[in-house]
């Protein structure tokens, strides 16, 4: 089966190894950028679907850039009303493929990430990654697509699987991780995309060294 990985860079540090526990049974793809904030996800998620062979299974993320606060004036940079908007036209986009689509949450932060004062590293507070993760879930209640809550994976041992820069997974987050996306995806059985005989000349395929 064809697995499309996209999202910003917890993705980028989880897909080698989730290609490893897929094994050979899968085809993954993923693109070579981080996708950043939804807003960028979305203006990009066009030639993502372009570059690759339509995949059977489709799993995304994105929000740490969305709650992330550059100027503690401005609070999140993008507010919560344009993300769930966003998401939802994300969702839309990547429904035409045909491919079976699973959401995963934005992971949690260090508690103490909320007493950076930003821009550069920013700050982030896990109770606005919460209140994103609860308005898609909100919105995704009454739809098809999985959800694969890699908050709550994570959060109530967070200091075990986060690095020193109390946002990207250390080694054992990243196991963590590949091993919760790469069952998630499994769960999905034998999902067969009927658009998915349709092959783009320009395919680019990803293995598990192809991490920026």
């Amino acid at each position: 089966m064809k697995v499309l990985l996209i999202g910003d860079s917890i993705r980028m540090f989880y897909q080698g190894e989730a290609i490893k526990n897929l094994g050979s049974d899968y085809e993954v793809y993923a693109p070579r950028e981080n996708c950043r904030f939804s807003s960028y996800l979305l203006n990009s998620v066009r030639f993502y679907l372009d570059e690759f062979e339509t995949p059977d299974i489709i799993h995304f993320n994105c929000g740490l850039w969305d709650t992330a606060i550059l100027y503690k004036e401005d609070g999140c940079f993008i507010g919560i009303g344009e993300y769930v908007k966003n998401v939802k036209s994300i969702l839309r986009e990547l429904k035409k493929t045909g491919a079976k689509i699973i959401f995963a949450t934005t992971t949690p932060v260090a508690n103490e990430k909320a007493n950076l004062i930003g821009p550069m590293p920013p700050a982030h507070k896990n109770s606005d990654i919460i209140k994103y993760n609860s308005a898609v879930l909100e919105l995704l209640k009454n739809d098809d697509v999985i959800v694969n809550d890699l908050f709550l994976l994570l959060n109530d041992k967070k200091e075990e699987y986060l690095s020193e820069d109390m946002i990207h997974p250390n080694e054992n987050g990243v196991k963590l991780l590949g091993k919760a996306v790469a069952d998630c995806i499994k769960k999905c059985g034998y999902y067969k995309n009927e658009k998915s005989s349709i092959v783009n000349s320009n395919k680019i395929i990803r293995d598990e060294k192809t991490i920026q």
